[in-house]
């Protein structure tokens, strides 16, 4: 077996592959594109599925791909066992209705055991096939000569996710010798499908060949009209096995990061410490890789993923000795160890160690709230902290049950971690109920995926044209004629399709006794535009011959739109910086919606400063210019790309002057001027990672200017003003006043309750050793009997205080006490609390200042009771 490092490893296997006529696909961006179905791209095939079930054809039919990937559905096993991460690399190798098992499982065997390659020793291989798989069987034994004592038939050798593509599979397993075998059971292990680190697995074949569907026998599944490979091998564990790491982590993909993480820390990469840096170094890993592409933090989607991978990892940081921030000074490590296969790394070094500081240093303020919680917690505390307070420690401030459960050992508590448990599974099944439900792969639409004759778009500088009918589609089956709603494919067409964010043409098609409406253009699996069209007058029939015509007016309001977002997109970089980039778009005659990611909000300045560059660049007049060429080429031209999109060997390129040049195929002006004028509607937050900007341009726009100006007019006239000039300063001026005379109250109401809190201090009666303070009040909100309170503690240490204002069906209780009633034993939170539950609400606080609500107002004297009996008790 060859001695090869991790970036040789993933070179071979695509080095291999393009000699077997595969095309190296570019691995796609973490983040998906077009697919609500997935959080993140988390397997080879993830971003191949329209291949696989048919609504693309790829330019080559066989593919092979190293691919990035995160899944954290079993986070908590990560660093804990040998080979779980959450980001990793899948190698694979794809056959879309090309090669089928006869070659597949030969390719695999070749790979691994030839001495050209991977050189890996064929006795220490096993095979694991489908017990009714009688073909995937013969292969192994009869073409690649594997001895059937190293094969296991098992049910469990069977792929597929809902309905849509699936099929038996096979699996190839390395075994790790004797040392990983200390009861030394060998070969039982693997035939008996027992947990072990002996036999690990390699490779994963599967033959995708049937139509599944698991509401019936699988007996009855149909094949499938295109039959496909999906082979994944995890590239950390190919490495791990090939440099004989104890676990995955003890290779050259994670050494560097363990070893700097180890350069800061106070323990050493040994013994107990060993999981901690194994987490730090795959989570910064994950960390990296996400913003690089696009991601950021926030609280919901893949944006609160990746903060709790960070917070996981800072967490760890600590049983280090790691107290300050320190997983953005491993970002250099990871973009120089991967840097041979993953370039791009290194632009993003300095943005992403600025977010992950940002992030570092919020979550340590949030563990210290964590700790003042756990104090609290821990002075109500009975011998026993609860298990739903051990998991708001875990769920809300990063607290790990470990760290509270040393802590409260500190001070003679126990943990209940029955309880703790049930929380942690209750949040699982509530994540699981909230996955997307749709079917990860759609169904193979059979005759659409045979037609392959050709149709050439010829719209972009004809928006009407002479077309013939080649194909008729209803209800997905081709057919001969049409009436009613169906599908036209034509053999030329100046109907623009959906794509790129920019919605499709609408029109008509005409013939002598033919009227059909273009109401949808989308692209069918071979590339040909697909028209959905209703049939107005006629039958179409197929080989006529049709006139075309585009809806000039949608299409020139959607151009100027499309083009404008080029010119949004440059003037954001020239003010915002060099990293915005778009995360998607939107492009209709109405109005453009451009997505972009950036980590703050764009302040109202730098919009005003956006927008005034865009119709600078539109009042400069600059020409329009598409040119198609080689991608190198455009490339080196430094045309920007989106980051996660697939890109042939030729590209459209559109230049407006010197100011924007990209990669795109939509639609756009000849000439900047024709955008007329850009008005920005809206910028706003879709996720911390994300942000959106609509804009309007052309009469859309001065409908949006002739509005906001009715607007103030209006404001003018509430003024009494005779127009708008200086109406700013004259609602300033207003607002001004209004503060002032907000002010003056605010002193008024402060010495009402300053009077009223003197007046109530005479009213005191003596519960105990407390002087108590208990009253029912009327027309007092929550903040006027919380200032009451403050000015009687301030007078009066002694004393605690208990108020409640109804108002209709609402009760408001408000309780406070002073620091030496705290020290007997007050607390203002339970009183609240207490009275109101009895009062059918809830609420509660801190010993020295609290406030509930109730509803049911005829149990306030019962509540009132109950609290002059809890303090006599004290």
């Amino acid at each position: 077996m060859k001695q090869l490092t991790g970036n040789q490893v993933r070179q071979m296997f695509l080095d291999f592959f393009k000699s077997k006529g595969h095309m190296i696909e570019p691995g796609a961006s973490l983040i998906p594109n077009n697919d609500p179905t997935l959080l993140w791209i988390n397997a080879g095939v993830a971003a191949l599925k329209k291949y696989f079930d048919g609504s693309q054809k790829p330019r080559c039919n066989r593919i092979a791909n190293a691919q990035k990937s995160i899944r954290t559905n079993d986070i908590e096993n990560v660093g804990r066992t040998a080979r779980h991460h959450t980001f990793f690399e899948m190698l694979g190798n794809f056959s879309i209705g090309d090669y089928f098992k006869e070659e597949a499982i030969p390719f695999a065997w070749e790979f691994l055991t030839s001495e050209e390659w991977m050189g890996i020793d064929k006795e220490r291989l096993y095979i694991t096939v489908y017990v009714d798989d009688e073909d995937a069987y013969r292969i192994w034994t009869e073409k690649c000569k594997v001895n059937p004592s190293h094969i296991l038939k098992t049910k469990e050798n069977f792929w597929e996710i809902g309905k849509g593509p699936g099929g038996p599979d096979s699996e190839i397993f390395f075994d790790r010798g004797e040392k990983y075998d200390p009861e030394g059971l060998g070969e039982k292990l693997f035939f008996e499908e027992m947990e072990n680190d002996r036999y690990v697995e390699v490779w994963n074949v599967v033959f995708s060949q049937y139509d599944c569907d698991p509401e019936i026998d699988r007996k009855e599944y149909k094949e499938l009209p295109q039959k496909n490979i999906d082979t994944g091998m995890g590239l950390e564990r190919l490495v791990a096995l090939i440099q004989d790491g104890e676990t995955n982590f003890d290779t050259d993909l994670f050494l560097p990061i363990i070893y700097a993480t180890q350069d800061m820390a106070k323990y050493p990469y040994q013994g107990e410490y060993k999981m901690a840096y194994r987490v730090i170094a795959d989570h910064v890993r994950t960390i990296t890789f996400a913003l690089s592409d696009g991601a950021n933090f926030s609280n919901s989607g893949r944006g609160y993923v990746l903060r709790r991978v960070l917070r996981r990892a800072a967490r760890f940081g600590l049983k280090l000795g790691l107290d300050e921030p320190f997983l953005y000074k491993l970002v250099p490590v990871v973009a120089d160890n991967m840097k041979d296969f993953y370039p791009y790394l290194q632009e993003h070094v300095e943005f992403n160690q600025k977010l992950i500081k940002i992030e570092e240093e919020t979550f340590r303020k949030t563990l210290k709230n964590g700790q003042s919680l756990l104090d609290e917690e821990m002075n109500k505390a009975d011998g026993k902290l609860s298990g739903e307070v051990v998991f708001k420690l875990y769920d809300t401030y990063g607290f790990p049950f470990e760290l509270t459960q040393e802590i409260a050992a500190e001070r003679g508590l126990e943990v209940n971690r029955e309880e703790f448990d049930y929380q942690m599974n209750q949040q699982k099944e509530r994540a699981r109920n909230a996955r997307n439900t749709q079917e990860s792969f759609s169904k193979q639409n059979e005759e659409l995926m045979a037609f392959v004759e050709p149709s050439e778009f010829i719209g972009y500088n004809n928006l009407s044209c002479k077309a013939k009918v080649i194909a008729l589609f209803k209800d997905g089956h081709k057919v001969d004629t049409l009436s009613g709603e169906g599908q036209v494919i034509l053999d030329q067409t100046c109907f623009y399709a959906e794509s790129g964010g920019q919605v499709c043409d609408k029109g008509w098609m005409k013939s002598d006794g033919v009227l059909v409406n273009v109401v949808d253009v989308q692209k069918a699996p071979n590339k040909q535009h697909l028209h959905t069209v209703q049939v107005q007058d006629g039958i179409l029939t197929s080989g006529m011959e049709l006139i075309c015509y585009v809806d000039t007016k949608l299409r020139a309001k959607t151009t100027a739109n499309h083009s404008c977002t080029h010119l949004l997109q440059a003037a954001l970089q020239k003010v915002v910086g060099s990293h915005i980039h778009q995360a998607g778009s939107y492009v209709c005659d109405e109005y453009l919606r451009f997505d972009f990611s950036h980590y703050e909000k764009i302040t109202n300045e730098q919009l005003a400063q956006v927008e005034a560059i865009v119709n600078q660049y539109i009042s400069d007049s600059y020409t329009v210019t598409k040119e198609v060429m080689p991608i190198e080429e455009a490339k080196k031209t430094g045309a920007m790309s989106l980051f996660n999109e697939k890109y042939g060997d030729f590209v459209r390129v559109v230049s407006m002057g010197d100011v924007s040049k990209e990669f795109c195929a939509g639609c756009h002006v000849e000439n900047t001027a024709e955008i007329g004028i850009c008005k920005i509607i809206s910028e706003e937050s879709i996720g911390s990672d994300s942000r959106r900007i609509t804009a309007k341009t052309g009469m859309e726009a001065y409908k949006e200017i002739a509005k906001e100006h009715k607007m103030l007019e209006n404001i003018a006239n509430s003024a009494k003003s005779k127009g708008i000039k200086n109406i700013d300063e004259k609602v300033q001026n207003a607002y001004d006043q209004i503060k002032s005379l907000n002010k003056e109250i605010d002193d008024l109401k402060n010495q009402i309750f300053s009077l009223k809190a003197n007046q109530w201090i005479e009213e005191k009666i003596n519960i105990g050793t407390l002087n108590a303070y208990i009253k029912k009040v009327e027309g007092m909100d929550g903040k006027a009997l919380k200032d009451v309170v403050s000015n009687i503690k301030g007078k009066d240490d002694n004393s605690v205080c208990f108020f409640v204002n109804v108002n209709g069906d609402k009760i408001v209780f408000v309780s406070g006490a002073g620091k030496t009633a705290i020290q007997k034993g007050v607390h203002a939170g339970q009183l609240v609390k207490q009275a109101a539950q009895i009062c059918s609400g809830n609420g509660g606080g801190k010993p020295d200042m609290a406030q509930a609500g109730g509803k049911d107002v005829t149990k306030v004297d019962q509540a009132i009771q109950t609290v002059k009996e809890a303090l006599s008790n004290l």
